[in-house]
């Protein structure tokens, strides 16, 4: 969910202001998602790397992200969506921490759609963490599967993404599900994650819907 700074500075107003416009659109995208039948929504919340950025706009993202969460627990469970968080929130401030926890619990049950928030979040970490408690199991080489190392990702259990979609003009992954993303379609826009509508989101789709995957074989995907 990239450009909410850009578009703050466009329309003159302070990087805050892109955030929380940005939180109305993840509002909005999570609904239309859900509309759709999507059973796996993931955002990319906040980055291990967004830790370099001034402690008072991580403070206020960490205030943002609470006040959504309680703000939208009723709707998340009127709708069936049980939120998942993917990376380590230990490190994050106690009132988020606890926030999470709080909305985590309460849509546990819920079996709509399952929407992740990528929240201190590292591809690179991720596969470490998975490798280290492997060795902790004392494996040998043999036994360590592909199915079994994916059961130590913070994914585990739920598909590998379809679609990984990335708002404002930038084309790379920057450390994002990199190891769940071997074969997904990827999608790059332009237009800043603020300004990003239901309407973009389902442009995004009906593309995906014309491409014809190919898993390492010159053969179509029976998807």
């Amino acid at each position: 969910m990239d450009g909410n700074g850009r578009w703050a500075k466009r329309q003159g107003l302070k990087r805050s202001a892109g955030h929380k416009a940005g939180a109305n659109t993840a509002h909005d995208i999570v609904t239309e998602a859900r509309s759709m039948g999507i059973r796996h929504l993931t955002l990319y919340t906040f980055s291990k790397e967004n830790w370099s950025r001034p402690p008072s706009e991580i403070g206020f993202l960490f205030e943002l992200l609470g006040e959504y969460l309680t703000k939208n627990t009723p709707s998340l469970l009127e709708q069936s969506i049980r939120l998942n968080i993917l990376g380590d929130i230990t490190e994050l401030p106690l009132a988020a921490r606890q926030v999470i926890t709080h909305t985590c619990k309460k849509t546990r049950a819920c079996s709509s759609m399952v929407l992740n928030l990528a929240l201190n979040y590292s591809g690179r970490s991720e596969i470490l963490r998975a490798v280290q408690a492997l060795c902790a199991q004392g494996l040998s080489p043999e036994d360590i599967t592909e199915a079994r190392f994916k059961k130590f990702l913070y994914t585990a259990d739920q598909p590998d993404p379809d679609l990984i979609i990335r708002t404002s003009g930038e084309f790379r992954l920057s450390n994002y599900l990199l190891f769940q993303s071997a074969y997904s379609e990827l999608y790059f826009t332009d237009v800043l994650w603020p300004d990003f509508t239901p309407k973009n989101f389902r442009a995004a789709i009906e593309n995906y819907a014309t491409r014809k995957r190919r898993f390492g074989t010159t053969g179509e995907s029976t998807e």
